[in-house]
C-alpha cells in the first residue's frame, strides 16, 4: 500500500511539472497589434541631370499605421522580435527652389509611395519575469522595399512630363528601447521608441531624362500596441 502511496504522489508530482512546463511552453510566443506614429528625417543629395538647378530635392512627410509583431522568448531576459507596419502610402514633398522653371517647387506634394518594411530584433528585458513593468532595449536589422511609386501632376509638370520613379532596397541598421508591461494572464501592452537607417538610390525618369539622387529616410517611430502571449 505505502508503495502505491509513494508511486501516486510521484505520478501527481510529475503530473503538475509537466502541466507546469507545458504553460511555460505555452508562453514562449507573443503577437502584438498596435500604432506606428514614423517620423521622417530625410536628407537627400541635390537631384542631379539635365536642367535640373542646384538645390533641387524632396522630403518624405510624417505618417501613421498599423503595427503588427510576433515574439518568441528565448529565456528570462531574451527574445527576437518581427515586426512590420501595414505598407503606408507616404508623400514625397518637394524641397528647394520656389519654381522649376514657371511651375512651383518648394513645399508641393509631388508623389507618393508605399514600403514595406520588416525589422528583426533581438531584445533584452531588465527586471525579473515576476515584474510587472520591464524595460527593454533591442537591435537587429531593417530591410525596406519600396513600390508603387507615383509622381503626381504637380510633379509631372514640375519636371518636364510624365516620370517614373525607382527607389533601390535598403538594408540598415535599427534599435529599440521600450517598456513592457504585464496587464494579467496572458495580456500586456507595450510602448517603445525605435530608430532605423533607410538609404536609397532614386532615379527618375522623365520621357528618357534621367535624373539621380541619394536619399536617406533614417525613420524614428513611436509604438504603442497589445500583446497576446501563448
Amino acid at each position: 500500500m505505502r508503495i502505491t502511496t509513494k508511486i501516486g504522489s510521484l505520478s501527481v508530482a510529475l503530473g503538475l511539472l509537466a502541466c507546469s512546463a507545458a504553460a511555460m511552453a505555452q508562453q514562449d510566443n507573443t503577437v502584438r497589434l498596435g500604432m506606428y506614429a514614423i517620423f521622417y528625417h530625410t536628407s537627400a543629395q541635390d537631384v542631379q541631370g539635365p536642367f535640373v538647378p542646384p538645390g533641387v530635392t524632396a522630403y518624405a512627410k510624417d505618417t501613421q499605421t498599423p503595427y503588427f509583431a510576433y515574439l518568441r522568448r528565448l529565456n528570462a531576459h531574451w527574445e527576437l522580435e518581427l515586426a512590420a507596419g501595414w505598407p503606408p502610402k507616404t508623400d514625397t514633398v518637394a524641397r528647394g527652389p520656389a519654381t522649376l522653371g514657371s511651375v512651383p517647387w518648394n513645399g508641393q506634394t509631388v508623389g507618393t509611395v508605399k514600403w514595406f518594411a520588416p525589422t528583426f530584433l533581438a531584445e533584452y528585458k531588465f527586471c525579473d519575469e515576476s515584474s510587472a513593468w520591464r524595460p527593454y532595449l533591442g537591435a537587429g536589422m531593417n530591410y525596406t522595399h519600396f513600390y508603387d511609386r507615383t509622381i503626381n501632376g504637380a510633379g509631372n509638370a514640375a519636371l518636364g512630363g510624365p516620370t517614373s520613379v525607382a527607389l533601390t532596397d535598403s538594408f540598415g541598421p535599427a534599435a529599440t528601447l521600450g517598456v513592457y508591461y504585464h496587464v494579467r494572464g496572458s495580456w500586456s501592452v507595450i510602448a517603445s521608441f525605435s530608430v532605423s537607417q533607410v538609404k536609397s538610390s532614386l532615379t527618375a525618369n522623365t520621357e528618357g531624362i534621367y535624373r539621380r539622387s541619394t536619399v536617406n529616410f533614417n525613420p524614428s517611430a513611436l509604438v504603442v500596441a497589445a500583446g497576446y502571449s501563448f
